[in-house]
């Protein structure tokens, strides 16, 4: 092993956050690097560091089964871009990561949005809880997920000040973006926010906050709402994701306006229109279940 490989090594055991550092990302995106990279970590300690590392992690990611394609493909893509950095401060020789191809992967959705069936049986049991403050917050968290299609980390970095409830109108920080966009409000979300607001006298600062103790008053994180909305959704025997709800959002407005992908996606703010080709192409395959199941509906095995 060369002595350039020996340091860069040194520097990817000893300095590896640092790496990120530089780079010009949103913070949780830093963090969210930071938690993958581990594994890219441990595997250069317990193999020789050389021109071939990278590929020979691809296929030790390869072999492994207790996990996705997709989580393989993040972890794959947050070590590429550790060691074109590592390369682009001198640090590595070479960039190594040239001519390695991510992995392959599916752009059908893998996992389901929430059927009508089961955002009626939510709703009803929202209904049903008694007028809390806790129970507020989990009504207007869950309409902004479910009404507005809003990305859990596009809930949690709400502010106060970035409502304006009179106009039915929020002010959201979406992925990827450094400004701000408005997004119309429903009216069932902008009564729900209301009630949260009041019960819990919140004028300011950040619109959710922590009831906890170690963390009271501070800004609820994607972890928590991860947490508060699975564990009605586990009480309802819903199998689904928290992305489920917008993935509901999405399947709705593009069932309601017959596939104009464009009209759908000033409401989903999804930033290209070949993502909600996917949602499409599901509706799609979804309406022509019938015809091909009356195909074969006389074929008796």
């Amino acid at each position: 092993m060369s002595a350039d490989l020996v340091l860069a090594r040194r520097f990817a055991r000893e300095n590896a956050y640092a790496v990120f550092d530089s780079l010009d990302i949103a913070e949780a995106t830093r963090l969210d690097y930071r938690a993958r990279l581990l594994p890219f970590i441990s595997f250069i300690e317990n193999n020789q560091f050389n021109f071939n590392t990278f590929l020979e992690y691809k296929r030790y990611l390869r072999s492994r089964t207790d996990i996705s394609v997709s989580t393989k493909g993040k972890l794959l893509t947050v070590a590429r871009i550790f060691l074109k950095e590592l390369s682009r401060q001198g640090l590595l020789p070479a960039d190594i990561t040239q001519n390695i191809k991510s992995f392959s992967q599916s752009r059908k959705h893998k996992k389901d949005g929430l059927s009508d069936a089961e955002v009626a049986r939510l709703g009803k049991y929202l209904r049903s809880l008694p007028k809390t403050p806790e129970n507020a917050r989990l009504k207007a968290i869950i309409s902004l997920l479910a009404l507005q299609g809003l990305r859990q980390i596009e809930v949690v970095r709400l502010n106060v000040s970035d409502l304006h409830l009179a106009r039915s109108v929020a002010y959201v920080q979406g992925k990827g973006r450094d400004d701000k966009e408005a997004v119309s409000l429903h009216p069932e979300t902008v009564r729900l926010l209301r009630v949260y607001l009041a019960s819990n006298k919140v004028a300011d600062g950040a619109l959710f906050t922590s009831n906890s103790n170690n963390s009271l008053r501070q800004r609820l994180t994607t972890r928590s709402v991860q947490r508060l909305v699975c564990e009605v959704f586990q009480k309802l025997g819903i199998a689904k994701s928290v992305h489920g709800l917008r993935h509901y959002f999405a399947t709705k407005l593009i069932r309601t306006y017959e596939g104009d992908l464009l009209q759908v996606a000033r409401y989903t703010r999804h930033s290209s229109i070949s993502t909600l080709q996917v949602y499409f192409d599901d509706v799609q395959a979804e309406a022509d279940l019938p015809r091909y199941y009356q195909t074969f509906e006389n074929v008796k095995l």
